[in-house]
């Protein structure tokens, strides 16, 4: 009787892991959720929205004008951005009397909240490697819900 538990919490507790290995590889490969906090992307994103984002779109390098993504901050590692793409490599952005150069392997990212965004305004071109996903699909507020419009924007 003892050895027939034994064998079935064994076998219970190999389920779990290859269940948590499929999540696992899921949400850090293919895609995940993530809850937006911070007035640099209103009025798209609000504080609490929650999105789906796909690893993959950014992993094969498919970003482009007006996505929105979600990257590593370029000041403080530790935290996560969620910011438009204006700029791709080899783009002059415009932003009023200055010109900036979007060098090979970065993006310039900015909010949708112009007065109230820190972004590649303040931090320069963003390196692609601290890109982690692109959003496209707004789950809550329940009706907000919908897919998040590619705003195309042009190099300024």
């Amino acid at each position: 009787m003892a050895r027939r538990m034994f064998l079935k919490t064994i076998g219970a507790v190999g389920y779990m892991i290859q269940y948590g290995c499929i999540a696992h590889c899921t949400l850090h490969y293919i895609g995940d959720f993530v809850i937006c906090a911070g007035p640099s992307m209103q009025p798209t994103i609000t504080d609490n929205d929650i999105l789906l984002t796909n690893h993959m779109t950014v992993n094969r390098f498919n970003v482009e004008r007006g996505d929105v993504v979600i990257a590593k901050s370029p000041v403080n590692p530790k935290t996560l951005v969620c910011k438009r793409v204006v700029g791709l490599e080899g783009d002059v952005i415009r932003d009023g009397f200055s010109k900036h150069f979007v060098p090979r392997g970065h993006v310039w990212l900015e909010g949708d909240n112009k007065d109230n965004s820190t972004d590649s305004r303040t931090y320069g071109p963003v390196p692609y490697g601290l890109l982690k996903s692109k959003a496209f699909y707004k789950i809550w507020p329940v009706e907000d819900m919908g897919t998040l419009n590619r705003t195309v924007l042009t190099s300024r």
